[in-house]
């Protein structure tokens, strides 16, 4: 299993339950999370995923999504940093 976490400054401030929707349209994104310091509004998408599952597959789903919604039709902040991490325990 491995996680991507994406650190956001600051959180898109929409209702971001389309971009988890659309990322659990792959097979093997187990669970997302977005998590919000509500006193900066920066934040964390946080993302587990099956050994054999392609981000980029993963991030496809997501654009087609925001430009079903529109969502892509004006600027957005994107995450500051992304980086993948192996699990290697959980409980």
């Amino acid at each position: 299993m491995f996680a991507r976490v994406a650190v956001w400054e600051p959180m898109p401030d929409d209702d971001r339950q389309w971009v988890i929707d659309a990322a659990k349209t792959v097979p093997g994104v187990l669970e997302a999370y977005h998590l919000v310091d509500p006193a900066t509004g920066n934040g964390l998408s946080i993302a587990f995923f099956d050994d054999e599952v392609d981000v980029a597959e993963v991030k496809r789903a997501i654009s087609v999504k925001a430009a079903e919604i529109g969502w892509s039709d004006s600027p957005h902040p994107a995450p500051q940093s992304e980086t993948i991490y192996h699990v290697v325990r959980r409980g």
